[in-house]
């Protein structure tokens, strides 16, 4: 302590310097408005530089996600190709999921809503673009939901997330068919329903959807088997699905275009009102 004052004593007119200069530095910068802006532009630069950096870090890691979702849809794509029967012609599969091109409508998610229990997601294309309710959503990874109101750019889409949702799935390997539900309670899971006892359910089987609706194509990717619970009341498992989509991460999505749901539509309605 007795040095810390013994150097205040011998330099105090140079501390009284110093706060003096910059005493005066401020009042100077406070009273002229040229030079506060010089100062505040100089301060805006070096804040907004290290900002852009961290930006730039932040975009450097997300990289690897990204890198590895692409490394992943790369080998489905390669493992397809090496599959063909004819591997000496360089046939490239004309589908994403069973689903061709001209099916496909491109668009993405600008907003998403996934805490509550009726979810919904808005995508930026519109009936311009040839969107119409009940369309299937999807992505690379899996589905997503099906659209419910359409404007002329932009649609809602009922997210699987939701309470009201009921989409028709079943286990890949037997074919055994059940409802998809959720129960509102975890964002990574959703339920298969109504899977009859006599289907034979092992964690990590895969669950696709069944085909039985005019919505999703068949086969589409939905998630693996988590945990198996029965109903006593009913003899029907209940099955946790993980799914294969973060659903509170999506960007580009595809909505799916039938041409054959109108006409399937109109044969059933004629075959009812026939009964």
């Amino acid at each position: 302590m007795q040095q810390i004052f013994s150097f205040l004593f011998k330099n105090s007119y140079r501390i009284l310097f110093l706060l003096l200069l910059f005493l005066s530095l401020g009042l100077t910068i406070q009273s002229h408005s040229y030079h506060k802006s010089k100062i505040i532009s100089s301060a805006n630069f070096f804040t907004g530089g290290i900002y852009q950096r961290i930006n730039n870090v932040n975009e450097y890691f997300n990289l690897k996600s990204q890198n590895d979702e692409l490394a992943k849809e790369n080998a489905r794509l390669k493992t397809i190709l090496f599959n063909l029967k004819d591997t000496t012609k360089l046939h490239f599969p004309d589908s994403i999921l069973g689903v061709k091109k001209n099916q496909l409508i491109v668009s993405k998610v600008i907003h998403n809503s996934y805490n509550v229990h009726e979810n919904f997601l808005t995508i930026n294309t519109g009936s311009k673009s040839g969107i119409k309710t009940d369309m299937g959503v999807i992505n690379s990874a899996g589905i997503i939901g099906i659209v419910d109101k359409v404007s002329p750019n932009y649609a809602t889409v009922i997210s699987i997330l939701n309470i009201q949702s009921k989409i028709n799935a079943k286990i890949k390997k037997s074919n055994h068919f059940g409802s998809l539900i959720w129960n509102g309670k975890n964002t990574g899971y959703v339920q298969l329903i109504d899977v009859p006892r006599l289907a034979g359910v092992r964690k990590g089987d895969t669950i696709v959807t069944g085909g039985q609706s005019h919505i999703f194509p068949e086969n589409i990717g939905i998630g693996t088997i988590d945990k198996v619970y029965v109903d006593n009341e009913t003899n029907y498992y209940t099955l946790d699905v993980k799914l294969f989509n973060d659903m509170t991460n999506l960007g580009y999505v595809y909505i799916i275009k039938s041409k054959d749901r109108e006409e399937i539509i109109n044969l059933e309605k004629q075959s009812k009102k026939d009964e």
